[in-house]
């Protein structure tokens, strides 16, 4: 178990850093379809390297969705999985910042966080910031289970997953900046809020934790009652 969670810890760690990293750092060099394609990479490589060990959630959504399709029994190691995802997701987040303040030119700015409304980056009401999150992290859930049910081709679920993840960045990122995962989230929130940059990410956060897992527990069901053999 310890094992387990230590490679949840490491995988959101890297996930957070790859994807909020450019998104924070490289914008002017990749744009938006770099950002989506290194949040997809990021859970790619990473389902290579731990996913034999923990499963490599990295996403208290896709936890939580997986314990609801049947694919977790243990409703303490899906607590246990969520507290490390948001550690590790959240050190990534103070990782960023450090490594952003080594230039005069670092601004924090929204910092990659999530939002809605105003803080939205194409200014999309709550309504539509809700409906994107929990669709698009139900359809993300529903490949993630195929792609790893026993009947699916051996070997390529990283691939499958890691460009579904890329295609909803693509998407969404005009929306919400992209969240479908809590841990992602928590994290950058909370470093804007030590920064003192804006109070705005940590006061619309219930969004990002609430959409995502409605969709992943939708997704679950649906699997376990129509796809599931």
């Amino acid at each position: 178990m310890t094992k387990k969670l230590l490679a949840e810890f490491i995988g959101t760690f890297w996930l957070v850093l790859g994807g909020c990293g450019t998104a924070i750092l490289a914008t002017g060099y990749v744009g938006i379809s770099g950002i989506a394609l290194a949040f997809g990479l990021s859970v790619l490589t990473m389902a290579y390297a731990i996913g034999h060990i923990s499963g490599c959630h990295l996403n208290p959504a896709v936890t939580i969705g997986l314990w609801i399709s049947g694919r977790f029994r243990d409703l303490k190691e899906v607590i246990s999985y969520i507290i490390s995802q948001v550690l590790g997701g959240s050190l990534g987040a103070w990782v960023i910042y450090i490594i952003g303040n080594g230039s005069d030119n670092f601004m924090i700015g929204s910092f990659a966080t999530n939002g809605f409304g105003e803080f939205s980056p194409m200014g999309y009401s709550m309504i539509s910031a809700f409906i994107i999150e929990a669709v698009l992290t139900g359809v993300f859930l529903l490949i993630i289970i195929g792609a790893t049910d026993e009947r699916a081709p051996k070997g390529f679920a990283p691939i499958a997953i890691g460009l579904a993840l890329t295609l909803i960045h693509l998407i969404s990122i005009p929306v919400t900046n992209t969240s479908v995962n809590p841990a992602r989230s928590t994290g950058v929130a909370l470093v804007t809020l030590f920064a003192g940059a804006s109070t705005s990410a940590l006061s619309q956060l219930w969004l990002f934790w609430v959409a995502p897992i409605v969709g992943a527990i939708v997704a679950g069901l649906l699997y376990r009652c129509v796809f599931e053999e």
